[in-house]
């Protein structure tokens, strides 16, 4: 999935030399989490929102320059990357630095999550399993296999928990009915944690998980 169209230049960067009235002034007006600081076209961090209590609108943008977060992407950064540098350094707007890190845009959750969830992992109709095994018992060959043996396809899977040396594999398949390829995953003594049709696993999703709750209603 190509995301490079979803890059941003229209939300502004500030400068170590700006007053941080300007800074106060965007996080009064948006919803970003941070805003950049750049300088002579480099990422010199990023400013947090919740640093607002500290902020004095009388300083300057250098005087916060240790409170400065550090995390970005580059324009030829995978979405599953990108959705993982969101998560990791809890934002929701992200820097894009080009070929020659330079700054060049930022990517909106929104935006990002919204393809994400128009993938046919979400969009086609079928049926959704999470099962578990131990991180040295499964492999995805097995699971494809354990699928494709029932007259199914696959849409996707990815690991969605790892606990105790056990993981947590989410699965969308054509057949919306679970039954027998349920069966098999227990025969290869997979536990079934889930089983269900995809609007029902939405829901759930949306009303279990805070973070994605927040970002995929869109």
């Amino acid at each position: 999935m190509q995301i490079q169209s979803q890059i941003l230049t229209t939300i502004p960067v500030f400068s170590i030399d700006d007053n941080m009235e300007k800074v106060i002034r965007f996080f009064k007006t948006s919803t970003f989490s941070h805003v950049a600081v750049v300088e002579d076209g480099k990422l010199l961090g990023m400013i947090s929102e919740n640093d607002f209590e500290t902020f004095e609108k009388g300083k300057k943008v250098e005087a916060y320059k240790y409170n400065l977060e550090m995390f970005f992407v580059d324009s030829d950064t995978s979405w599953l990357d990108v959705l993982e540098v969101f998560s990791k350094n809890d934002a929701n707007i992200l820097p894009v630095l080009d070929k020659d890190e330079t700054f060049f845009g930022y990517y909106d959750l929104t935006d990002i999550v919204s393809l994400f969830i128009g993938t046919p992992f979400f969009t086609e109709p079928g049926g959704i399993l999470v099962v578990a095994k131990g991180l040295s018992d499964y492999s995805f060959s097995e699971i494809a296999q354990i699928v494709e043996s029932n007259n199914a396809k696959l849409y996707g899977a990815f690991i969605t928990e790892i606990e105790n040396d056990v993981a947590q594999i989410t699965l969308k398949i054509t057949s919306a009915n679970l039954n027998e390829i349920t069966q098999s995953f227990r025969r290869y003594n997979y536990t079934i944690l889930y089983g269900n049709d995809d609007d029902l696993f939405l829901e759930d999703l949306k009303d279990r998980s805070n973070y994605l709750d927040k970002y995929l209603n869109v």
